[in-house]
């Protein structure tokens, strides 16, 4: 029991673990002859008190793991962070950089439900003529479904992540406008840098929370021409966001067209006007795109945190009405020869959409792969105090996948502890 305890402490409140079936040998190494020595460490599979090897599942979905959800979110917060403020490998200047914070919303597909603002803040009626609540189920569903455009909608998701590209490209081509400068030019004197997130609306439609900021050529390293100021990168973001746009398919002799919705909002990062009198601070919108980096369709339409078989199951499952027609759309335009490569079917259960969730340009921060491992590094820092370690060791090793989840007695088990130290997902040392 000490030992199962131990094993399941260790998982850092992880409830879907990866079960593994194996072993793992380490060897020390003459550093001198190369030759093969005693055995440091054993572990065996079948001698573990769960009788597997326990890891965890790392999903990014608060509805599938909070635990790893939240690894996950903190980590984006840093991510965010250290190209607003430096830090994890950015310098600090960057904080003198100009910055944004933009929100790219869907065009409209028809009339939903909605809580429309009047003077001062003030909530007006729907359409309908009701006063939704925040938190009223029928918000986002479509006054009429029967006039509703779903196969705008999911075909809009599919090709959400191709115009946020084409997007970036368009910025570039701006901002260099507004300078005086050709494109190659451009590349000589400053870059523009991003970080990005996709946010399900309560209509199902995905738009985009980015923090973009204009540096120097070679990065958050160099300073930024005199002439980058926050100003001229939200006017250009106004008239890039304005005219991208991506040709979709041609379904039943209809052409479909995508282009962001008439709703832009660019905010300087570092003013009062985020909410109210609160500053846009780098924390305020870290925590902003961070919060969004661990939701999916599911948290907003109450769709599917997981692909479909089959379309009949969407008959055993309690979601909208609203999703319910979403998925049924992407699964029959998935059906399609000329829509293969949307993989829609596939991609069904996310309304369409098949794009990272959390993006940035290469030179906007460090990375979430960088911060893995140097929490990886801290965690064997601190299992090298415990004793010397040889120079060189030799490790065999072999894995397979036996499963997920925990048995109904390891998950009473795991709901009575508290994460082993250093395990809970505390933010990288």
């Amino acid at each position: 029991m000490p030992g199962l305890l131990r094993q399941l402490s260790s998982l850092g409140g992880c409830t879907h673990p990866i079960r593994l079936d194996g072993h793992r040998t380490e060897y020390d190494v003459n550093t001198h002859t190369g030759e093969i020595g005693n055995v440091l460490h054993q572990l065996d599979s079948a001698t573990l008190p769960a009788g597997h090897l326990l890891v965890r599942c790392n999903n990014r979905r608060t509805t599938r793991c909070a635990a790893c959800s939240e690894v996950y979110r903190r980590d984006t917060f840093h991510l965010i962070t250290s190209g607003l403020r430096g830090g994890k490998g950015t310098p600090e200047r960057v904080a003198a950089h100009p910055c944004v914070f933009a929100t790219f919303t869907a065009p409209g597909f028809g009339p939903v439900h909605n809580r429309p603002t009047g003077p001062a803040g003030s909530v007006r009626r729907c359409r309908c003529g009701v006063h939704h609540d925040q938190d009223d189920d029928t918000l986002g569903t479509p006054l009429n479904p029967d006039t509703y455009d779903y196969e705008a909608a999911v075909l809009w998701n599919a090709h959400a992540g191709p115009l946020w590209r084409r997007f970036s490209t368009y910025l570039r081509r701006e901002v260099a406008k507004r300078a005086g400068l050709s494109q190659r030019a451009f590349r000589e004197h400053a870059r523009v840098s991003f970080a990005k997130v996709a946010e399900y609306q309560k209509r199902g439609a995905v738009h985009f929370h980015a923090v973009i900021r204009i540096d120097g050529p070679e990065g958050g390293d160099t300073p930024p021409p005199a002439w980058a100021k926050a100003e001229l990168l939200t006017d250009a973001i106004t008239a890039a966001a304005a005219h991208v746009c991506v040709d979709g398919p041609v379904i039943d002799e209809r052409a479909h067209t995508f282009t962001f919705g008439r709703q832009l909002d660019v905010r300087t990062i570092r003013s009062a006007d985020f909410d109210g009198d609160q500053e846009l601070t780098e924390r305020a919108v870290a925590s902003y795109i961070a919060k969004y980096a661990t939701k999916g369709a599911e948290t907003a339409t109450g769709a599917l945190d997981r692909p479909l078989k089959f379309l009949a199951e969407l008959a055993q499952l309690d979601i909208s009405d609203h999703a319910r027609q979403l998925i049924r759309t992407a699964w029959t335009l998935g059906a399609r020869k000329e829509l293969e490569d949307l993989r829609l079917r596939a991609w069904a259960h996310m309304l369409g959409f098949r794009g990272h969730f959390s993006t940035k340009s290469r030179r906007y921060s460090t990375t979430l792969g960088a911060l893995r491992d140097a929490r990886a590094a801290w965690r064997r820092e601190q299992a090298a105090a415990n004793g010397p370690e040889p120079e060189m060791t030799y490790v065999l090793a072999h894995w397979a996948f036996a499963g997920t989840g925990l048995s109904s007695a390891e998950a009473w088990l795991a709901a009575t502890l508290e994460p082993a130290p250093g395990t809970e997902g505390e933010p990288t040392p």
